[in-house]
């Protein structure tokens, strides 16, 4: 089987992270940098992944603060 996109894996760990209750809403996410560290990845998919993440609804990114969890994330 083929390994899952890079921005793929971020999706999938930030919502999961959101459905267990370990980011609840209005919470902070690590900043770009912090995430790239943490996934050993350059900046392109860590934003793609923000970006398909705050056009589904599950987190809202606010220019020059950084990305929280919406107050409302999907079921």
């Amino acid at each position: 089987m083929p390994r899952q996109p890079l921005y793929e894996q971020v999706i999938t760990d930030v919502i999961a992270s959101i459905q267990a209750g370990t980011l609840q809403p209005g919470d902070k996410l690590p900043s770009i940098a912090e995430l790239c560290e943490q996934y050993r990845a350059s900046a392109t998919p860590i934003r793609l992944a923000l970006r398909i993440l705050d056009e589904r609804g599950w987190i809202i990114t606010h220019q020059g603060k950084g990305s929280f969890v919406a107050p409302n994330p999907p079921a």
